[in-house]
């Protein structure tokens, strides 16, 4: 069947104003709000007193509007294959719904610039809160060993470095194998590593609003029903508000991320706790008898803020170069899966001179990480000046 064509003019032209004006609506407003009352906003409102702040939050909330919104950018469902499409070129329009594959098709007929859109939903639920649950595993084990040391100190760098020196490939190799899945193991860590920001949460309202019983059983409420929610969402795969899709697959990513990245952000924590534990602060509250998990929950932890903050935005940057990497061997989401690097992998089966298909979703893991890169660099001169 013969197809008919967009220019490239038109293409573009379709891209930034037909398909993404909503990002760049919400985008603006954002932005605009955000450098309009920059003064009241704290850290992130100082990130708009340099040009590379703006860069990074404006590459960042760009995937972020993305993903909000893909329902709409897209023009195709991302696994709709259509035959007629196979291999297009990009600028084909579709016959039967007259809209354009904007990018092309890929080798089973489906539209990568839907594929692409839809992938940034996949980025954003595993990379940042797999970070974050890494972030809370690391903090959690890293303030005692660094406040305690002796045997608490040389049993968790133990087992962090153990963990450590298992060859990372081969380690997400083992936790996505279909015979370790079998065994339910993925799910029973996720329960585990599902724990940790909760004995946090509960450690810090614990120490903090002990004397004041009525805060304090409705902040253990809000962490209560937020635990639900991680358990429901990610462990039993079933949402109460109908909203996030976890697949097993899901899952066993998160695991093997969370599992590799714990250990590194640990051994920053110990670091620093070893360091800021010297402090006159720190000495005053154990003069006035303050509790130990008090002292490095709100006088320790408090002052490691800034180096954290920064390690977080970058590794959320290695999780998503390393889910492509994934994706791309094979070893992450399910083979029809439109996350960037399977869609890297399916594009670059296919050789073509105008656009190559494996292009776009490269720019766009790309652009994602630099807007994270770039957004760590402005907050260490921020942390800097202060």
């Amino acid at each position: 069947m013969q197809l008919d064509f967009l220019s490239p003019t038109q293409v573009v032209i379709h891209i930034l104003f037909y398909r993404l004006w909503p990002v760049w609506v919400a985008m603006a407003v954002l932005m605009g709000l955000s450098f309009r009352y920059r003064k009241r906003l704290g850290l992130y409102g100082q990130l708009y007193d340099s040009g590379v702040g703006i860069s990074g939050i404006a590459l960042l909330s760009f995937w972020f509007f993305a993903a909000v919104f893909s329902s709409y950018v897209s023009p195709f469902d991302p696994l709709d294959q259509i035959a007629v499409m196979r291999n297009a070129l990009p600028g084909a329009i579709e016959p039967q719904s007259g809209l354009p594959f904007l990018l092309g098709g890929d080798k089973l007929a489906r539209d990568v610039f839907s594929r692409v859109i839809d992938g940034s939903r996949i980025v954003l639920l595993i990379a940042p809160l797999a970070t974050l649950v890494a972030l809370t595993v690391g903090i959690t084990l890293g303030l005692p060993a660094g406040y305690f040391g002796k045997k608490t100190d040389s049993t968790l760098s133990f087992l962090a470095n153990l963990v450590l020196a298992f060859p990372v490939i081969l380690l997400f190799y083992l936790l996505v194998s279909p015979e370790i899945v079998e065994t339910g193991l993925p799910r029973q860590t996720a329960g585990v590593f599902f724990a940790f920001p909760v004995i946090l949460a509960c450690m810090a309202f614990g120490t903090r609003y002990a004397g004041r019983p009525l805060l304090l059983a409705i902040q253990l409420l809000v962490v209560l029903a937020v635990t639900y929610w991680l358990y429901s969402t990610f462990v039993f795969f079933d949402d109460p508000f109908g909203q996030i899709q976890v697949t097993a697959s899901t899952l066993n990513i998160f695991v093997a991320v969370v599992f590799a990245s714990s250990p590194g952000v640990f051994r920053i924590v110990r670091g620093l706790v070893m360091d800021i534990k010297t402090r006159d602060y720190v000495a005053a509250a154990q003069t006035r008898g303050e509790n130990p998990w008090y002292i490095m929950v709100w006088e320790v932890l408090p002052n490691a803020r800034g180096p954290l903050i920064v390690d977080a935005c970058l590794r959320i940057g290695y999780t998503t170069i390393l889910l492509g990497t994934l994706g791309f061997f094979g070893l992450g989401m399910p083979p029809e899966s439109p996350d960037w690097g399977t869609t890297i992998k399916d594009g670059s089966q296919l050789l073509r001179a105008y656009v190559h298909p494996a292009l776009p979703p490269a720019i766009a893991l790309m652009s994602f990480v630099l807007g994270l890169n770039l957004l760590a660099d402005a907050l260490r001169e921020e942390s800097m000046k202060d």
